[in-house]
């Protein structure tokens, strides 16, 4: 019974769409039809709204930790059942028909309340990239990619392969991205 509600209520607070309801509330406009058509923070950022972008990557971040703060009761096989769901509710969220974002923001507070060390270090990657090359998705599939490895030196074996899987769904759901990327086409970080 754990397992199952664990599940789904970590899958049903990932799955709340913030840069959807954001921009509906205070733009009027879906999010779905601007910039990439994703729900997540840095395309909220191509509207233009830095506050709501803010509001947006911090809601994501929150609902990840939320979900594993909770599975946290039941202990660390179920926090970590609990970040999956949030994960896949962010990705495939049942509010949107199936549709969502990427991942990295949810996968962040994931992170930062399993192993808070290793999650510092991978959002210190992500921005330092990020200030660098200006790519957003270029940074959030670097720093996904240190993911498991920091994970190998600072934490336990089990987070190292939950951090795995985090890793190949985020690569997963930026396939887009990395033919942009390749092509020369992904917009830079603030572009429109």
């Amino acid at each position: 019974m754990e397992i199952i509600l664990t599940s789904l209520i970590s899958y049903l607070i990932g799955s709340i769409p913030f840069g959807f309801i954001l921009t509906k509330i205070f733009l009027k406009k879906d999010i779905r039809n601007i910039g990439s058509g994703n729900i997540g923070a840095t395309n909220v950022l191509r509207t233009g709204r830095k506050g709501i972008a803010a509001a947006t990557l911090l809601a994501d971040i929150f609902k990840g930790m939320t979900a594993v703060f909770l599975g946290s009761f039941f202990g660390l096989d179920l926090s970590i059942l609990a970040g999956l769901g949030a994960i896949l509710g962010h990705m495939f969220s049942i509010w949107i028909k199936f549709k969502g974002g990427k991942g990295v923001a949810t996968a962040l507070g994931i992170v930062l309340t399993l192993s808070w060390e290793t999650g510092l270090i991978v959002f210190t990657i992500w921005l330092l990239t990020a200030a660098a090359l200006r790519y957003s998705s270029l940074a959030a599939l670097l720093a996904s990619l240190t993911l498991p490895f920091i994970a190998w030196a600072i934490a336990s074996p089990q987070l190292v392969e939950f951090f795995s899987l985090l890793t190949v769904l985020i690569w997963f759901r930026h396939q887009a991205n990395i033919r942009r990327l390749l092509q020369g086409q992904e917009p830079k970080i603030g572009k429109k």
